[in-house]
Parts: C-alpha cells; sequence; structure tokens
C-alpha cells in the first residue's frame, strides 16, 4: 500500500528490489524517489544506509532536485564491501510548515502574535524531540524559543531567533518529524574498488619470449617464466591487471592453423580457447607455459609489481578435451550422432565444443565451481568470462553467489557483444564489469549517447570496461585512422570510464586486418606466436607506450577519472569534437573550490586539425555562468584561462585531445 506520504519511483531499485543494485567503496551514487503529499504542509525525506552488519548510518537528508517539482535526491557513499541497503524516510515538518506561513505573514503584519506563538511551540516540541545527550543542541532551540516569547524584543529580532542559523543547523540533522513514512528497504552489493577501476592489460604468455629455430624453421612458445619478464613493462605503463587468455592444454582435433584455417603444420600452436587434450581440461596449464608452479610464481611476480592476474574462463571444450569421453551428455549430439562446434556464423569453430547446460546441470554447476576455485587458491581474483552470453542467465546468477559467499573480493568480468536486455541482466545477477559498444561508437553523437546511457542509465547494474581492442576486434577506425586513431581512442577509454583496457599490439599500432572489411587481424594471435621487439619500437619512437603511461599517470591522480556516474557533456561547435568533464565532488558532475574536476576535450577526426569553440555547462562544473578558472593540460603541460566560451585547435598528428584540471578560482576572479 502506498504510505501516509507517498514515496514512489525509488532509484536505484533493481527487479523491484530482488536483486541488488551496483556500488562500490567509496563510490557516491544518487538515491532518488518520488515524495509528495496531500495539502500544502511541509515534509521533508532522507536516506538512512544500513551496511553489512546491519548498523545504520546517520540519516542523510534529501532535496528537491529542481527540474523535477516532486522528485528528491540525496548522494550516499558507502563505505565497506558487503551486502548493504538503504530505506527512505519522509515525514510532515512542522517547524517548515510554520516557517513557509511565518515568512509571508510577519512581514505583511497579518496574524504577527499568533504566527510567533506558534513558531515557540513547535521549536519547543523540536527541542524534546532531540535524542538524549544531544544538550548544546538542545540549548541552541531553548534559546530560540526563549527569544521568539520575548514580547520586549522587536518582532524582526524575535523571527531573525527563529531563523538564525545555529537552529538550521540543528533541525537540518535534527529534524521534528511526524507521519513519518518509509520504503525500502531496497539491497545494494558494495564491492571492491577493483570492480568499478582498473586498467588492463591483455597479454598471450606464449608469445613473450618465443624464439624461432632457422634451421628447423619452427617456433619454441614462450613460457610463464619468460611472460614473466613482460610483466615489469607493463607495471611501468600503469596498469592494474594482466589479463590472460586461456592457459590449459589446446586440442589436437581440429585444431585450427594459421589465420583460422583448417589446414596445419607441425608446430601450429592452435587456439587457446579450443581447451582441452591429453594433457587435462580447464584445471591444467598448458605444458609448453610450464607447470602450475610456474604459473605460481607468475601470479607472484605480478604481485610483487602491484599487477593482479586475470585469468579467463571459457566454458567450452575442445573435441579431445576429458570433458567430452567422460561426459557426453554435457554436449549437444546432432542427428548424425556428431558433437556440434561452434558456430557464429558466418564463423566456425570446428576446433570447439560448447557446452549443454541442460542435460546435466547440477554436474556442470559443480564441476564449474571447482574449476573457478581451484584457480582462486592459485592467486587469481579476477576472472574474465568468454562468451557468458550463451550459458543460461541463472547458472551465473548460482555460480557467482556462491562464489561471493566465501570470496567477495573476486571480480568477473562479461565478454558478451549482444543484445543490451543480456548485457545488462547478466550485470544484474552478479557480474561486476561488461564489454561494452565502445570499440563502435566513433562518432560525436553516438558516442555522447552511449557514454550518457553508461554512466547514468544503467550505471545501476552494468559498470563499462572500454577495451579498445581485443583479439577478436580490430576496429574499421583504427585499420585505416593511423597512429592519431590509437591515441584518440585510447584517450576516451582512459578518461570516460573508470575501467579500461588494451589488448598486446596496440601500442606498436598493429592495424592490418586479415582482409578488408574484416575486423580479425591479419596473423591472427589467436592461432599462431607473434613475439614481438618490444625494446626496439620504444628506442625507435614506434611505440604509443609513453602515451598509455601518461594517460594512466592521470587516471590515479585523478579521483574525478575513477567513477562512473559523475560524466558531464559540453557543447563544442564542431560535430568532430566531444567535450565532457568529471568531477569526484558529486554523481551529477556539480563541485566546489576543493574538488577534483577534469574537463576531456577530443578531436575525433584522427585525419586532419580541427578547431571549435567549446561551451561549457557551467552550473555542472559548481560555477557561475561568467566565472573564469585556470586549466593546466596534464598532456603538455600548457595552461590557459577558461570560462563558459573557450576556443580550442587539436592537431591529431601532435596533439589530438585536451585533458584538463580544472582550478578555482582563477588568478583575478573577483
Amino acid at each position: 500500500m502506498v504510505g501516509r506520504i507517498p514515496i514512489v519511483d525509488v532509484s536505484p531499485v533493481v527487479d523491484r528490489g530482488r536483486l541488488p543494485a551496483k556500488a562500490a567503496v567509496g563510490e557516491t551514487f544518487a538515491v532518488t524517489a518520488t515524495v509528495f503529499r496531500e495539502g500544502h504542509d511541509a515534509l521533508g525525506a532522507g536516506v538512512v544506509l544500513r551496511d553489512a552488519d546491519g548498523e545504520p548510518r546517520p540519516l542523510v537528508r534529501m532535496e528537491y532536485s529542481g527540474d523535477q517539482p516532486d522528485v528528491m535526491r540525496a548522494d550516499v557513499t558507502p563505505d565497506a564491501e558487503g551486502p548493504w541497503t538503504f530505506t527512505i524516510e519522509a515525514w510532515s515538518d512542522p517547524v517548515a510548515t510554520w516557517r513557509h506561513a511565518a515568512e509571508i505573514k510577519i512581514p505583511a503584519e497579518i496574524d504577527v502574535d499568533l504566527m510567533l506563538a506558534e513558531g515557540a511551540v513547535v521549536l519547543a516540541r523540536a527541542a524534546r524531540a532531540l535524542p538524549r545527550g544531544r544538550k548544546i543542541e538542545r540549548a541552541v532551540l531553548t534559546d530560540a524559543v526563549k527569544a521568539v516569547k520575548d514580547v520586549r524584543r522587536p518582532t524582526a529580532v524575535r523571527f531573525a531567533a527563529a531563523l538564525a542559523p545555529e537552529v538550521d543547523e540543528v533541525l537540518t540533522v535534527y529534524p521534528l518529524r511526524e507521519l513519518i513514512t518509509t520504503e525500502g528497504p531496497f539491497p545494494f552489493y558494495v564491492d571492491r574498488e577493483r570492480a568499478l577501476v582498473g586498467s588492463w592489460y591483455e597479454l598471450f604468455p606464449r608469445s613473450e619470449g618465443a624464439t624461432y629455430d632457422e634451421a628447423t624453421d619452427t617456433w619454441t612458445p614462450g613460457t610463464f617464466t619468460t611472460a614473466a619478464k613482460r610483466l615489469d613493462a607493463v607495471a611501468a605503463m600503469g596498469f592494474d591487471i594482466v589479463y590472460l587468455p586461456p592457459i590449459h592444454p589446446i586440442g589436437e582435433v581440429n585444431r585450427k592453423g594459421p589465420n583460422n584455417t583448417l589446414v596445419t603444420h607441425p608446430g601450429d600452436p592452435g587456439s587457446p580457447w579450443a581447451i582441452g587434450s591429453k594433457d587435462g581440461g580447464h584445471d591444467a596449464v598448458h605444458p609448453d607455459l610450464g607447470t602450475l608452479a610456474d604459473f605460481d610464481a607468475f601470479v607472484a611476480r605480478a604481485a610483487e609489481l602491484g599487477l593482479e592476474v586475470a585469468l579467463d574462463l571459457a566454458l567450452q571444450c575442445a573435441p579431445d578435451h576429458p570433458w567430452v569421453t567422460a561426459h557426453p551428455e554435457w554436449f549437444t549430439t546432432r542427428a548424425d550422432g556428431s558433437i556440434a562446434y561452434a558456430e557464429n556464423p558466418p564463423k566456425k569453430y570446428q576446433d570447439i565444443y560448447p557446452m549443454n547446460f541442460d542435460n546435466d546441470p547440477e554436474g556442470i554447476y559443480a564441476e564449474v565451481l571447482r574449476v573457478v576455485r581451484h584457480w582462486m587458491d592459485h592467486g587469481v581474483r579476477v576472472f574474465r568470462v568468454d562468451n557468458p552470453h550463451t550459458k543460461p542467465v541463472e547458472f551465473w546468477q548460482w555460480l557467482l553467489a556462491e562464489v561471493r559467499k566465501t570470496d567477495p573480493d573476486v571480480v568477473f568480468l562479461s565478454e558478451a557483444f549482444t543484445k543490451p536486455a543480456m548485457m545488462r541482466t547478466l550485470g544484474m545477477v552478479g557480474f561486476h564489469q561488461s564489454y561494452t559498444y565502445f570499440t563502435w561508437r566513433n562518432e560525436k553523437w553516438e558516442l555522447e549517447e552511449y557514454l550518457t546511457e553508461l554512466s547514468h542509465g544503467t550505471s545501476h547494474v552494468l559498470r563499462p570496461n572500454f577495451f579498445v581492442n581485443t583479439p577478436d576486434i580490430l576496429s574499421a577506425y583504427l585499420q585505416y585512422g593511423g597512429p592519431a586513431a590509437f591515441r584518440i581512442r585510447a584517450t576516451l577509454a582512459a578518461t570516460a570510464a573508470p575501467s579500461w583496457g588494451v589488448y598486446a599490439g596496440f601500442e606498436l599500432y598493429e592495424h592490418v586486418a586479415v582482409r578488408p572489411g574484416s575486423e580479425e587481424y591479419l596473423d591472427s594471435e589467436k592461432y599462431q606466436l607473434r613475439p614481438r621487439d618490444w625494446e626496439a619500437a620504444e628506442a625507435e619512437g614506434r611505440s604509443l607506450a609513453p602515451y598509455l603511461t601518461r594517460l594512466n599517470e592521470i587516471r590515479r591522480a585523478h579521483p574525478a577519472l575513477q567513477r562512473l556516474r559523475n560524466l558531464v557533456l559540453h557543447h563544442p561547435e564542431d560535430q568532430s569534437f566531444i567535450a565532457y568533464s568529471k568531477s569526484d565532488a558529486l554523481p551529477d558532475g556539480t563541485s566546489d573550490s576543493n574538488g577534483d574536476t577534469v574537463i576531456v576535450v577530443v578531436n575525433l577526426d584522427p585525419h586532419a586539425p580541427r578547431e571549435t569553440t567549446i561551451r561549457l555547462d557551467m552550473p555542472a562544473l559548481g560555477m557561475d555562468w561568467h566565472e573564469t578558472f585556470v586549466v593546466r593540460d596534464e598532456l603538455t603541460g600548457q595552461t590557459w584561462r577558461w570560462g563558459e566560451h573557450n576556443y580550442v585547435r587539436l592537431d591529431p598528428a601532435h596533439e589530438p585531445a585536451h585533458v584538463l584540471t580544472v582550478t578555482r578560482p582563477a588568478i583575478g576572479n573577483p
């Protein structure tokens, strides 16, 4: 039923409160609701958070949002991990009701004595309602009552005593409340910060340190030991997570050759996603990479450098995976008796058998949980899940809940490039992060639309991870945009989302597709070794690594860039530009002089210099329309004085973007 004071349209609420909304430690988010009542009496509302132990936090007052007359909002910040709830409380506010009437009647000399008498009554009631032990606050209200009652004083003085700032301060924290109505509790889950913030770097261990023997014309793959040598450079670039594609034995039956061909030669390593052979399955490591102890050493070295290791969880099998023989019911059998291989037309994956979760769900569920816990026991606290949208959603809800019960710090990234409803639902049932359509959003209008959706529309259920490329995705923008396109996309990804990632080779501007119109890399690392001479590229100035390093440095230095729900769009005249700001102060982007605010301006045209005027939404920056301030470009070190309208010229060959730190007030401001 609707309460005495209606509270409706509460947000963030997921699936009518049956599933928790998303939050992270230290992440501020808005709680909103439509709150109203009959008549003209004033009301108040607030939010009460309860932490994972059920302990209530102090009431956070809600305020009207401004553009919607009945919508109220409070910004809340959880400070510990675990399952939290929020409850909205609304009440009739006799003091505010009296003040509204008195501010009209007393200046007009209407019922002056009566209004002052009623003011003394409601302030006295507020004093009596204070919690025990609030002696100072009670004295403030009691003194105000005495002053209002003192007929020897002028009317204006008596009235001013009831409106004094110290009285307001007490009543803001301890309002006099009647007809209290509650709505909730509504659940939200607070994850560790890494679930929200992180810079990912993907590499294939078998390519790192691979060697070629000219005499035999064969390659020897790299190992965990040789790959560990690459970790120093990854950490030096400022990345937080090193993500490894599957490290398990690779099937020999129907093994794919270079560029996804069906023809293989001795020494062709096959696709890591064709998991399983006589050497083991999902709980084993490929013997070419080393032993489980070697993997442990790799994880330990990463930890020494401040890196977490993310492991690929791909629930599919090569034809010679041990599960195929032991559990044929876990797969789909065709009419001719063969097991169905994976397809994503026109792509065919003859070396991979998808799993069928309908024949023996209990058996599959238990085995997958065992595999996940096996790798957790070896130091893996982050999993990138391959194609989760091809498995039942209820399975993921169960699996992620089981892991969360004992290890709430484990993070799962969903690689589901599919329909929005599925992507959102996977987030709703527990996935901490999701790949997105960012790779295919290049124009100003589509970027603005998508960034708004992710930062404000779906942020309570889906956290984006902006990968600029993957082994499967080499966008046309990167294929034909030249080095400038790589800088542009990296800048957008690193500043518009709190989590972003690159696949190795991005810093070397790798951009050649297997054929026109394809997003597959030529000589894709999925099917062959791809050793790279990192040191030579950097020495010859052919590496984007210094630029990526600077972006990650900026991200770490600015809390504003580590948040999702705080993006505000601004207004360039030229449609080749995009401009947005982020602040760590409030989720709507408002700030004060002590807040961390960053303005990002990007020329989206990788082929030509562009110039434009940027019109800033000054109130969204916490400033007056005519205020000026100083900005410092974190990429170049240059400084300028900015205001509402600002001229910008960016040459993508040298300077594709401004990443500006805001300093206010500007020198010379009144």
